[in-house]
């Protein structure tokens, strides 16, 4: 999505209605809308509501089956069509399928029969007016006769501008972010390395891998996980339980001294808060797991209930930033994963994760956006791990970030590095969506009701949302596995994690 007061995406929690047409119900089947207000049709025999002045603007409630979406977007159209090359050029850099053309055609459409439905207010407000005198029967029949004509052409329209916005929001919602100026153009391969910290590690003896280390030190059992969960599942046994439960309470503890508030969450959500946060529950090859016969999802992150938190709040000033740290197990269905880098723990269903998420103002939130990455690179470092910081590219950053910077860390047992965090900034994607706004108080003191509409008067601004990983467990316990593995087998524990763990110092293989 476009930001900068200019894009937010709508969707909601879905239920369907058999009567829609075809366009309704694909609307429906992507969006998880539920019902609607419906219009009324004008009653043969209430000739006096046929002439009442239109004082709301919008349709009645019964009838026609039109779909409208539980909440809006706010977009600004005008912004778009008066900087068609900029957006244009970014839909085309991010590899986005955004339709671009159709979102103007239909806004172009939405105008003139915008325009058309205001003049048929007008016009029966008019009618209205003019029966407020005495008039001859006569006069008084003629003007009633106009006034339901005009109401009912204007219920048939208001339903066709209903379906409208509804077609245009949802072409709109596909627009992408817009990009930081220094994020490189291309795909994930032109991401460029800011930062390179450690070297790799030289062995004198041949490394294992993370799943042979796990055997001998009889830290997993996959097999027994399969038969009771399916693939990619896990269980941790002996030490690792106790390492999974340290890299969890040390990046908690750590994090929190910078002045993050701690929270768990909840780990259910509404499908529409996933799609505010600009993920897809129900598209192909998604990556969240859908409850059935709900509007309930699992999270894939601890940054969708976080975001949640001040759904639809006007937060103060002078609370910004506002900081948290979350705990929270994550579930992922891995669509389209495949290949030697997913075995063991790489790439699993079910894993915990300790996430890092920031409410800022808008000029705040690049240097949130280093501050967290520093966080990060301060955790890792503190390990003893070898690491390289990424500028993501515009083909690799998702439809919400607006800059995202990746770590990766080498892992000797695949030979390779891999991703073990991302720090991202959205800007105001997400607050968009989310209604998430805060209220600049240069003079008057801050208002202490913070839900929507119960604050005090002034203008509002959309708060800067950013993300970024603490701790990713399970790929964190392949790095120390394969990076302070030892010749005779054993696996020496990072010193900032031997509080953690009672003491701990060394993994050592069972007794056969």
């Amino acid at each position: 999505m476009l930001t900068c007061g200019r894009f937010l995406s709508f969707s909601a929690a879905a239920a369907s209605t058999p009567s829609l047409s075809p366009f309704r119900n694909l609307t429906l089947s992507l969006l998880r809308r539920p019902h609607l207000r419906l219009l009324s049709s004008a009653s043969a025999t209430a000739a006096a509501a046929a002439v009442e002045p239109d004082t709301k603007g919008g349709a009645g409630d019964a009838g026609g089956g039109v779909a409208k979406p539980q909440w809006k977007a706010a977009i600004d159209f005008k912004w778009i069509r008066e900087n068609t090359d900029a957006v244009a050029a970014n839909i085309r850099s991010r590899n986005s399928a955004a339709n671009l053309d159709l979102v103007l055609q239909l806004y172009d459409e939405y105008l003139a029969l915008q325009k058309e439905v205001e003049r048929l207010r007008a016009e029966r407000n008019a009618v209205a007016n003019k029966m407020k005198g005495k008039l001859e029967p006569s006069v008084r029949q003629a003007l009633v006769e106009e006034g339901k004509s005009l109401k009912e052409g204007l219920i048939a329209l208001e339903e066709d501008l209903v379906q409208l916005t509804d077609k245009l929001q949802l072409e709109a919602q596909s627009i992408p972010n817009t990009t930081h100026p220094d994020v490189p153009v291309g795909g994930e391969e032109s991401s460029v390395v800011r930062k390179e910290v450690g070297s790799q590690r030289n062995f004198s003896f041949t490394i294992r891998d993370h799943l042979q280390l796990g055997k001998e030190l009889d830290l997993f059992d996959f097999d027994a996980a399969a038969e009771v969960s399916g693939s990619k599942f896990y269980y941790l046994k002996n030490e690792a339980v106790l390492l999974e439960m340290a890299l969890v309470n040390w990046a908690i503890t750590e994090v929190s001294k910078k002045g993050f508030t701690p929270l768990i969450t909840p780990e259910i959500v509404r499908s529409s808060v996933v799609e505010k946060c600009g993920f897809q529950p129900r598209a192909q090859n998604t990556q969240v797991y859908s409850i059935d016969n709900s509007d309930q999802c699992l999270i894939g992150t601890a940054e969708i209930p976080v975001g949640g938190i001040h759904m639809d709040s006007i937060l103060p000033d002078s609370d910004l930033p506002r900081k948290y740290v979350a705990y929270s197990h994550c579930f992922r269905t891995e669509a389209g994963a495949a290949g030697a880098a997913t075995r063991g723990l790489y790439r699993v269903h079910q894993f915990s994760k300790v996430e890092m998420f920031v409410f800022c103002r808008p000029e705040e939130s690049n240097k949130c956006h280093e501050e967290l990455i520093t966080i990060e690179e301060g955790l890792y470092s503190s390990l003893g791990l070898h690491f390289k910081t990424l500028d993501m590219a515009t083909g690799d950053l998702g439809a919400p970030a607006y800059r995202k910077f990746d770590i990766e860390a080498w892992m000797p047992g695949l030979d390779r590095y891999g991703e073990i965090s991302s720090a991202s900034n959205c800007t105001d994607y997400q607050s968009r969506r989310l209604g998430i706004r805060f209220r600049p108080s240069p003079a008057d003191p801050p208002p202490t009701n913070t839900k929507k509409g119960k604050g005090n008067s002034g203008p509002t601004q959309f708060v800067h949302t950013l993300n970024a990983t603490a701790v990713a467990v399970p790929r964190l316990i392949i790095c120390i596995l394969e990076n302070f593995q030892q010749e005779d087998g054993t696996v020496v524990i990072p010193e900032p994690l031997r509080p953690f763990m009672g003491g701990l110092e060394v993994l050592t293989p069972k007794t056969k």
